[in-house]
């Protein structure tokens, strides 16, 4: 069959190109130190959503840096027992999915927080300012500016804060937190796992985003959801004299290198023939991980719609 990447049994082993700064642990300590001082302080509203079987609800929180969340929460009206939750992570630039989509979920016994990421297409705030132009898009965002500015520090940091949400809530079981999502969700799934392992009980990315930025540059991939890399060194260091500097601070929201920090089962789903997302960046994360894990492998698809995705998903969150 054709190739966009390596063949499978090399994604097997594949281990990864982007550095890993020296003082990644450190760093990652030092954030969630942080975010143990902001106390999320969950704010509750009411929706009219044409759900009878299901509650729903708007929910507001807040995170680091005075980010105000917010958040789409939905949980079964038809049992009074505690319930799992899932929290959902939403692609690139967009924000939590309608009230139908949430549904589901609710049909199948889940609840399920779906947060929008930080200064995205939905309501949640980023007060974050950085020093030096952003260029285009949130991954380059504080590049040039401490490296605690980066954007996907403080959306990392949110992934965890709205677990902790969760498990908060009334009615829920906090030994059953699940987090899911595609693309950006995958890269964030991947970042709430490891970042609050005591919360996560499983977890399922979907061709994960924010992974080997430096392998999707060689391959020529910077473009569509990476194109602003590109754009980062054709405005900013058109010479490439920043190239190793530029890539070792993306290290630091490489979710390949949080990886190795999941401690509970996960499931991935990767699509063979993804050019947006390179399945080598993915298996770089993957390779990583010690925990129990399996993938769903699409030999055929890309960065789309995977055939019984939904009911793969469920039926492993089923299991555990």
């Amino acid at each position: 069959m054709p190739l966009v990447d390596l063949p499978l049994e090399k994604l097997l082993e594949y281990p990864g190109r982007n550095p890993r700064p020296a003082d990644f642990d450190d760093y990652w300590r030092r954030a969630i130190a942080e975010l143990d001082t902001c106390d999320p302080s969950p704010r509750f509203e009411p929706v009219n959503a044409p759900f009878p079987s299901a509650l729903a609800q708007d929910v507001w929180f807040d995170g680091v840096g005075g980010a105000i969340i917010h958040a789409k929460f939905m949980r079964p009206r038809w049992t009074d027992q505690p319930v799992p939750c899932i929290v959902f992570f939403h692609g690139y630039h967009w924000k939590s999915p309608d009230w139908f989509t949430l549904a589901a979920w609710s049909a199948a016994g889940y609840a399920v927080l779906a947060p929008d990421v930080r200064g995205q297409g939905g309501l949640s705030t980023d007060p974050l300012s950085v020093d030096g132009n952003t260029v285009s898009g949130h991954i380059v965002r504080g590049l040039t500016d401490h490296p605690d500015k980066l954007f996907y520090r403080g959306a990392f940091l949110d992934t965890v804060q709205t677990a902790r949400v969760a498990a908060s809530i009334e009615g829920i079981d906090p030994s059953r937190i699940f987090a899911h999502g595609a693309s950006q969700g995958g890269g964030l799934t991947v970042a709430c796992a490891a970042l609050a392992p005591e919360l996560i009980r499983a977890c399922v990315p979907v061709y994960p985003f924010l992974s080997d930025y430096l392998r999707v540059w060689e391959m020529d991939l910077a473009k569509d959801a990476y194109n602003e890399i590109k754009q980062f060194f054709k405005i900013q260091d058109p010479l490439h004299k920043r190239k190793d500097e530029v890539f070792e601070r993306l290290g630091y929201i490489d979710v390949q290198h949080l990886a190795s920090r999941i401690k509970c089962p996960s499931l991935w789903a990767v699509g063979l023939m993804d050019a947006i997302c390179p399945p080598s960046t993915q298996f770089a994360a993957y390779n990583k991980v010690v925990a129990p894990k399996e993938t769903l492998i699409y030999p055929d698809y890309g960065h789309d719609g995977l055939p019984e995705l939904s009911e793969h998903v469920i039926r492993f969150f089923n299991s555990i």
